[in-house]
């Protein structure tokens, strides 16, 4: 019998003398979900307390990763749709830190389909998401670079960020290894992934939890986060 396919695919690369990695799924084939609460309003904060809400639905958490900035409380700075729940409205004017950094984007989770969307596209399409999240800045927009990114850049940190092909299956997530610019990050879903959208999730907090790579990232508690459910 040929083994079951896999519902995220994650591996490890190196692209322009920086590792990574990356997890890619089809979004028309797989369960993505946003956490943020418990059943109890409680934040999960942390990969492990999902499992563990998971397994009383008798389902696995196959992937996860952070999934947007969030305040010390863990609420998040940006939008957030759970479910069709609305937490938080859609910020759309500039700000402090790198969600104000603009262009910014939203990650919209719909049926069949994920789709990285700059902010200002996503609040005039009327674009209706079963669950989103917003974060910043975007890293690539309709196929160009954040137009803010200098390739000699000095700013260098752990990085994490999701982007989607234009017909919304292809999603890939990805986590850098090592310290990198916004300008190489960017690069690696514009030329390497070639995607059209990325956006950024976080720096230095970013965590992954990848079971195929024997990886659960522990550390604080996070705010929102993306997983596949199995």
């Amino acid at each position: 019998m040929a083994p079951a396919a896999r519902a995220v695919d994650c591996s490890d690369i190196s692209y322009a003398g920086n590792r990574y990695t990356i997890c890619e799924a089809d979004a028309a084939k797989e369960q993505l979900r946003l956490f943020l609460r418990d059943g109890k309003e409680q934040v999960f904060g942390h990969f492990s307390s999902i499992e563990e809400s998971l397994a009383e639905e008798g389902k696995t958490l196959s992937f996860a990763t952070n999934a947007g900035m969030y305040h010390a409380n863990r609420a998040p700075v940006g939008l957030y749709i759970e479910d069709g729940k609305e937490e938080m409205r859609l910020v759309a004017n500039p700000g402090p830190g790198n969600f104000g950094l603009l262009p910014n984007g939203v990650f919209c989770l719909r049926e069949g389909r994920a789709d990285v969307i700059e902010t200002l596209a996503y609040r005039d399409s009327g674009t209706t998401c079963a669950s989103a999240t917003q974060s910043g800045p975007m890293l690539v927009i309709d196929g160009a670079l954040h137009p803010r990114f200098l390739p000699d850049s000095t700013s260098y940190y752990i990085r994490n960020g999701v982007g989607t092909s234009a017909d919304g299956r292809r999603v890939i997530f990805a986590i850098s290894r090592n310290a990198v610019s916004f300008h190489q990050f960017g690069s690696l879903f514009k030329d390497h992934l070639k995607l059209p959208n990325a956006l950024y999730f976080d720096g230095n907090i970013s965590r992954l939890h990848a079971p195929q790579l024997g990886r659960s990232d522990a550390g604080f508690m996070m705010g929102p986060v993306v997983g596949i459910v199995e």
